[in-house]
């Protein structure tokens, strides 16, 4: 009979895949949060919602299906907050927004259109306006260099450093120098305020034309492209063949039960998917769900004490975390990047996408993704419409 308790390898896997998960970017989800006008005890209530709503679906798909199910907030969905404009309507509207964008994503499981409607936007635009969206969070590490000289260097140097021996633990690794300059830096009487346990926080959603064509609509859309579908993808690669729209239709529920807490998006994992799905993970196969669901258990252990890690977060000056976040996104930035310019075909359309993404512009309230994705698209139409004519 197999063993089905977690080996050691299956128990290191899954603490890394959290820490990874967590780690890398939980100060972009906070910082998206409040961007979109969440309270300190708002943001840590999201941020609560969302390592308990990904944790439990981890848990669940990973044991239901057996195969390593990762799953992860929306990164790209938190830098899109974070970089936008001010939500009109504040955060009630954001979270009507974030509802929105749950929905979206459940029907996308249900129903194969939408995934198709979805998966038939150009790659090199959905990278492109990806790119635009995380490029402002990229910028803060050379930004945050005039203003605090000592602080900032020593962040980068310890991620440079650390990337050059152990990849995965650079960012966490810079995390923990920062929280470590705020232990050292912060009034007595601000550690004061920590609270070790986080308190859920109901918000009453409103909903607002603009809140959901500028951030429902480009937050379902960068969820699905490049989180939901890539990880998909990464399974297969690996030899896994789940049924892809069960799985998004479950994290939009787990998105859904979420977002009256604050939370933006749950979705399945791209980057840690892949550490969880490998042969690091467990050299047989058929046991590498077992780091998934140990994932899942961690993400549970940190949602509980969210709250003390979004006030550490509070005492920080916000260039700092930051400059944290675009340490963690660069990564992605290259990879946007890259899917956005390789085809020549599609890379005027794509650029078009991308600045006028970056330039952050806002008509009727929606902001620059919306646009700059609408902008592209339609180059990208006239282009092909013009060939077509000639031929």
């Amino acid at each position: 009979m197999p063993r089905t308790l977690p080996s050691p390898q299956n128990i290191s896997t899954g603490l890394l895949i959290g820490l990874v998960g967590a780690g890398s970017s939980f100060a972009v989800v906070v910082q998206g949060l409040i961007g979109a006008g969440a309270t300190q005890s708002q943001a840590a209530s999201g941020l609560m919602a969302l390592c308990l709503a990904q944790g439990v679906m981890a848990i669940i798909a990973s044991l239901s299906l057996k195969m390593p199910i990762s799953t992860a907030w929306s990164t790209p969905g938190a830098a899109l907050l974070a970089t936008g404009a001010a939500v009109q309507g504040g955060f009630e509207a954001a979270v009507g927004a974030f509802l929105l964008s749950a929905l979206l994503v459940v029907l996308a499981g249900l129903f194969k259109p939408m995934t198709r409607i979805v998966s038939a936007i150009p790659m090199a635009l959905a990278n492109a306006m990806l790119a635009g969206i995380l490029m402002g969070l990229c910028l803060a590490p050379v930004k945050a260099i005039p203003d605090h000289p000592v602080e900032a260097l020593l962040i980068i140097a310890v991620w440079a450093v650390t990337l050059r021996i152990k990849r995965v633990l650079a960012v966490p690794l810079a995390m923990v120098v920062t929280i470590g300059l705020i232990a050292w830096t912060a009034d007595s009487s601000d550690l004061a305020t920590l609270s070790l346990f986080t308190m859920p926080e109901l918000v009453t959603p409103s909903f607002t034309w603009s809140a959901a064509v500028g951030i429902a609509l480009p937050l379902f859309i960068v969820t699905m492209a490049s989180q939901n579908i890539p990880g998909i993808a990464v399974l297969a690669v690996n030899g896994y063949h789940p049924n892809g729209g069960k799985l998004f239709s479950l994290a939009g529920l787990f998105s859904l039960i979420a977002a009256p807490f604050g939370g933006h998006a749950v979705n399945l994992a791209a980057i840690t998917a892949a550490m969880g799905a490998g042969e690091e993970a467990d050299p047989d196969p058929q046991r590498r769900y077992l780091g998934t669901t140990v994932s899942g258990i961690f993400y549970l252990v940190f949602g509980v004490f969210a709250g003390a890690a979004t006030v550490f977060i509070t005492l920080v000056p916000p260039i700092l975390i930051q400059a944290v976040a675009g340490l963690a996104l660069i990564g992605p930035l290259a990879g946007a990047v890259t899917g956005a310019t390789k085809d020549p075909e599609t890379r005027e359309a794509a650029m078009i996408t991308f600045l006028v993404t970056v330039s952050g512009v806002t008509f009727f309230q929606i902001g620059g993704a919306f646009w700059g994705l609408i902008a592209g698209g339609a180059f990208l139409a006239l282009m092909r419409y013009q060939r077509g004519q000639v031929t």
